[in-house]
């Protein structure tokens, strides 16, 4: 039961996102909760990998190229789920960023 509740969460999260920033574009709650678990599952297979492949210029860069891993996920998730668009890296990096604060503060809230 944890697992749809934190889908819901992070959906909700992700369509407060896309209302907020003019580069994100999402079709409504459905897409949102597609978008979710589309996250969840790039995040849980093909983060790690991405993270250990690149873990070099992660310490060079003293650990900045995680947000660009993150955002490049993003931009796979808009490839993948129809009625979510990004219109480019900046917007994606934004999204990202905005989406982590929104979902740390309705994880506390609930």
């Amino acid at each position: 039961m944890g697992f749809i509740l934190r889908l819901v969460l992070v959906g909700a999260a992700a369509l407060l996102t896309s209302y907020l920033l003019p580069g994100v574009h999402m079709a409504g709650f459905l897409t949102a909760i597609i978008l979710a678990l589309v996250l969840a599952l790039l995040n849980a297979v093909l983060k790690p990998i991405l993270v250990i492949l690149t873990i070099p210029v992660t310490v060079l860069t003293l650990g900045l190229f995680l947000l660009v891993i993150n955002a490049l996920i993003i931009l796979l998730a808009g490839a993948i789920v129809p009625g979510f668009a990004v219109d480019g890296f900046l917007w994606a990096l934004l999204f990202s960023l905005v989406l982590s604060v929104i979902t740390a503060i309705l994880d506390l809230v609930f």
